[in-house]
């Protein structure tokens, strides 16, 4: 007889939150805090269900996953099935389809977990670039090995190392602060017509430099260098006695190829721009990304660049959401059997679904085929933007913590979480996480937008109008700094000052598109609730990203009662019932 909960030690998997239940990456089940006991196959088809949710899993495969290569009776999986749908009672989450075999039909949320094996931790800082070597190839070269060694390697997230890279650490200390193995660090020069890359690999655990290495490439074939330094980490390595993957190092790949050379440029330019979140910078890149799918449509990562940056844009306020909605549309059409790095394109199309659409049963449907993909920066912020706009403050949590281990020193994270717990209610969570978040990235915009609102609605006044002020004046053309600068002034009681700024952007919206949906909270602060009203309405007619997020802002308390408010949130509620009756097809 089998013996519950066999969850072996050290073993780890991802864990999921559905409904009231949330299964750990241990493979404990429990439900409102009360353990639930599993039966060793009863967990094995549970985690394969979550693994393929909404889609059908067939009698074989889980045949095969629970009972390989043994002989059972033909009702063994309907009685374990049967068995795991009493565990999970009241909830209905398991589908039967008919003379197919069962389809897990609820929402499930991962939220972090341990890889079940170990790859050597690498951090890849960009390169040291002197004169005469365009700003971008330092960091192309390092994020293109990493791209190549990635089969080899758990190779650690870029926004953390190259936050640590701006605070001056060393690469041996980026390795120690990263608890990395290994570090390869670097620098290229310009001689001649050539370029001379010299990297080292550093082992993290005793500082030791076990290699050092030069190599040359001309100037019009710099893609070379990445190549061959995937292939010489891969080769030294081995030499060392460490085994790796024999796919590390591979240069098959589409963008390798010399007739593709000028289209993986323009895209590996177009990234390093589009990251600045200026808005000419960004623009830019965008003409670049759509030249460089022009030019090569089988090169995926250009058009997974174009998907976020016009996410990116329309949460930024740069673009109408109406446009964005396109140019991610247009980056997915036109793909014929795309590699696994397409899938990178499913949560950007499921934010179209939701925030643009209103097609909320669609949207599920795409963040549920990408479920399994680990962090991006802008993989995890669609996802967690796609839990806070549902007012899934919970998820949302999960996954932005799930998001911090992978990669603690992103502030893009670290704000957004202090910004959950505000919407959440949270308010001493938020504050805590703001004043952390300060400490460590004070110069970041985000950091600075988030913190500004959270400490101007918890009584920081001063701090906060100097943070919104800050950032307004070097974002001049940031729509929603400026609307935060507005909230922060009314609420010390500053009102001629935030009207003055809220009447500037109402101006500026006759002259070009601004995002406004920040504003209804100084309105809010200044007593106007009918103008916050209207601008909220406004931000719904437009389908801007941030619509639903600030129905659950605190600061808007004060318009609940309101019977336009009230019609506002229904559009939320009326989704949501929509996707109860539409189950998530395969």
């Amino acid at each position: 007889m089998e013996k519950l909960d066999p969850a072996p030690a050290g073993h780890w998997q991802t864990g999921y939150r559905f409904g009231e239940f949330r299964l750990e990456s241990d493979g404990k089940l429990s439900r409102g805090g009360v353990r639930i006991p599993l039966l060793p196959r009863e967990l094995a088809a549970l985690r394969l269900l979550l693994a393929r949710q909404g889609r059908v899993v067939t009698p074989v495969e889980l045949k095969e996953a629970l009972w390989p290569n043994e002989d059972i009776a033909p009702d063994s999986i309907s009685k374990c099935i049967a068995s795991l749908r009493k565990r999970l009672e009241p909830d209905e989450c398991i589908q039967t389809v008919l003379k197919r075999g069962y389809r897990f039909s609820a929402e499930a949320r991962p939220f972090g977990g341990e890889p079940a094996t170990t790859l050597l931790r690498l951090a890849i800082p960009p390169l040291a670039t002197s004169h005469g070597v365009p700003e971008f190839l330092g960091s192309a070269i390092a994020e293109g090995a990493g791209v190549r060694l990635g089969a080899a390697f758990s190779i650690l997230a870029k926004d953390s190392v190259s936050a640590l890279v701006r605070r001056g650490l060393t690469p041996h200390q980026i390795g120690e602060t990263l608890n990395a193995d290994y570090v390869l660090a670097g620098e290229l020069r310009r001689v001649a017509s050539c370029y001379r890359l010299r990297v080292q690999m550093i082992r993290v655990e005793d500082g030791c430099e076990i290699w050092v290495e030069e190599r040359l490439a001309d100037q019009t074939w710099w893609i070379s260098l990445e190549i061959e330094l995937a292939h010489l980490v891969a080769l030294r390595l081995s030499s060392e006695g460490v085994s790796i993957s024999a796919s590390a190092g591979d240069a098959e790949e589409q963008e390798s190829r010399p007739e593709r050379a000028e289209a993986y440029e323009i895209f590996v330019r177009a990234r390093h721009e589009w990251h600045s979140l200026e808005r000419h910078r960004m623009q830019d890149a965008l003409q670049q990304l759509l030249r460089a799918v022009e030019l090569d449509p089988a090169l995926v990562p250009a058009r997974v660049d174009l998907a976020y940056l016009s996410v990116a844009q329309a949460l930024s306020g740069f673009m109408p959401p109406a446009i964005a909605a396109e140019y991610v549309r247009q980056a997915a059409d036109g793909m014929t059997a795309p590699p696994a790095r397409g899938e990178a394109l499913l949560p950007a199309l499921g934010w179209v679904s939701f925030h643009f659409d209103r097609n909320l049963p669609s949207a599920l449907r795409l963040f549920a085929r990408s479920v399994h993909l680990p962090h991006e920066s802008w993989i995890s912020r669609t996802r967690s933007a796609f839990a806070l706009s549902r007012h899934r403050f919970g998820e949302a949590i999960d996954l932005l913590q799930s998001a911090l281990r992978a990669d603690p020193w992103s502030a893009w994270v670290q704000a957004r979480l202090a910004w959950t717990h505000h919407l959440s209610g949270e308010s001493a969570a938020s504050v805590l996480l703001a004043r952390a978040a300060l400490e460590r990235f004070p110069e970041h915009e985000g950091t600075l937008l988030y913190c500004a609102i959270i400490l101007a609605f918890n009584g920081e006044l001063g701090r906060a109008i100097e943070l919104a002020r800050s950032l307004a004046q070097r974002m001049p053309y940031f729509d929603s700094a400026a609307a935060v600068h507005a909230y922060a002034l009314a609420v010390a009681g500053h009102s001629d000052e935030a009207r003055t700024i809220l009447e500037r952007l109402q101006w500026l919206s006759r002259e070009r598109y601004t995002m406004n949906t920040f504003a209804p909270a100084a309105y809010v602060a200044l007593g106007e609730l009918d103008q916050a009203l209207e601008v909220l309405q406004s931000s719904d007619e437009v389908r801007c990203p941030w619509f639903f997020q600030m129905l659950a802002d605190p600061r808007l308390k004060p318009l609940h009662e309101r019977r336009e408010f009230q019609s506002m949130l229904g559009i939320l509620t009326d989704m949501e019932a929509e996707a109860k009756r539409s189950p998530i097809e395969e």
